[in-house]
């Protein structure tokens, strides 16, 4: 059975962690709904949709932040606990700082697994729901890309008509096997070009080897441009949104990739960042639980606050140094995502060896 102190803790800890949350909450749903109104500033629902559209991406958003929930929380913690001078009361009954930095990393390790399987899964689902809603309603709506068991496919609205592009892979900045069929605005096919390959750095694309079919005619064309609203950055950045896919379906993602022949090296790193999360969380914890337990307790609780906003921005730009490295491909994206990590738990150790003498 759960003794009566590892229960109150528990009570607390919770407590905080819903307070702060609250604030948090409250402060998402508000920076959001704004971005959102200004959205759809210009079409007939200012509101409903709107706010429906925050509601979606809401759970995602606090995901994307929980981290520094934690932080926070922790300190919030800690406040109280001073406050009513119960530290040294668990003291008494035998609970060393060691001892409640245990219990409270425990939990949040176990807590961080069920967000993870439960929470985030949910909230990719409605980020999904999300993003096709916003699609629905964006400028750029006409033009789409995806990728299938088929390869890569992409709708291009240009010059009044209407492209269909089919390739099988992209090799670094080419496109292998293309198919362009064209059609005018009312879908009359107007011809079909087959390239061996097309150089797609940029929007007007060098097509090779160019076999056109007009009407049943067959020209062959050994290079041409062809202007496209697409260039090897865009159809990459298509596919970056890897928060809108549960688990499964960045497995899913994952062998599209490969088939197409594009590096997983981004979903790989994105699935390490969910799979350390509740190891991250944890450090979060215990840096809120160190700091407090080292800082005099007479200062104020504003003061202790704003400190924590300013560990959490530090650690925000280390993981963001960390992930602009990866993204160079100078070293392995597994040191992107516990490379911050691994400096957190390396402080967090050397202060643990002299906290317990508090």
């Amino acid at each position: 059975m759960v003794s009566n102190y590892k229960r109150y803790i528990f009570k607390k800890y919770f407590s905080s962690f819903f307070k702060v949350s609250l604030v948090f909450i409250s402060i998402i749903l508000i920076m959001n709904f704004i971005e959102e109104i200004n959205f759809f500033k210009n079409q007939d629902d200012v509101f409903f949709l709107p706010f429906f559209l925050t509601l979606l991406n809401l759970p995602n958003l606090f995901f994307e932040i929980s981290p520094f929930i934690f932080l926070i929380s922790t300190i919030y913690l800690f406040i109280e606990l001073i406050d009513k001078n119960e530290i040294n009361v668990f003291k008494l009954y035998g609970v060393t700082n060691l001892k409640l930095i245990q219990i409270l990393s425990t939990i949040t390790f176990f807590f961080g697994i069920i967000i993870l399987s439960i929470f985030y899964n949910l909230s990719a689902n409605l980020k999904f729901a999300y993003l096709e809603i916003k699609n629905q309603h964006s400028k750029d709506d006409k033009y789409l890309a995806v990728i299938t068991s088929n390869g890569l496919w992409i709708r291009d609205n240009i010059q009044n008509q209407i492209n269909f592009i089919n390739a099988d892979k992209i090799e670094d900045k080419y496109l292998t096997n293309i198919t362009i069929s064209e059609f005018d605005n009312n879908f009359n096919l107007k011809k079909i070009l087959s390239a061996e390959k097309a150089n797609i750095e940029k929007k007007i694309w060098v097509l090779n080897n160019v076999i056109i079919n007009y009407n049943n005619n067959i020209e062959k064309v050994e290079n041409i441009t062809y202007e496209t609203n697409f260039d090897l950055k865009r159809i990459l950045s298509i596919f970056d949104n890897l928060s809108s896919l549960n688990l499964l379906e960045l497995e899913t993602l994952k062998k599209e990739y490969q088939l197409l022949g594009y590096g997983t090296n981004v979903i790989d790193a994105y699935k390490h960042r969910l799979y350390s999360y509740p190891f991250y969380i944890t450090l979060m914890i215990i840096i809120g639980s160190i700091l407090m337990l080292n800082i005099k307790h007479n200062k104020s609780k504003i003061t202790n606050i704003i400190l924590g906003i300013l560990i959490s921005v530090i650690i925000y730009y280390l993981n963001f140094f960390f992930n602009t490295v990866v993204e160079t491909q100078d070293v392995p994206y597994i040191i992107s995502i516990w490379g911050t990590q691994i400096i957190l738990a390396i402080i967090v150790l050397i202060n643990l060896i002299k906290l317990n003498e508090k």
